[in-house]
């Protein structure tokens, strides 16, 4: 290590000290963005389920109905 690099390194040191909030943050905004849009992925996934759910028990539930007053 040079001489120039030894006094350098303190100051390296002392700016990652002085950002670290900012880094923090930063990474703390991206992993709330990830955490919200899996949410969303996942919210928007179930209310499909249930919207072929419901259309499906709507379909199905006269053809039971027709079929066990002919029976």
């Amino acid at each position: 290590m040079s001489l120039q690099q030894i006094q350098r390194a303190p100051w390296r040191l002392v700016s990652a000290a002085a950002q670290w909030h900012v880094t923090s943050q930063q990474h703390s905004r991206r992993n709330a963005l990830v955490a919200s849009t899996v949410l969303t992925e996942r919210r928007r996934e179930r209310l499909d389920v249930e919207e072929f759910l419901s259309a499906y028990a709507d379909r199905a539930v006269p053809s039971r109905r027709v079929a066990g007053r002919t029976a």
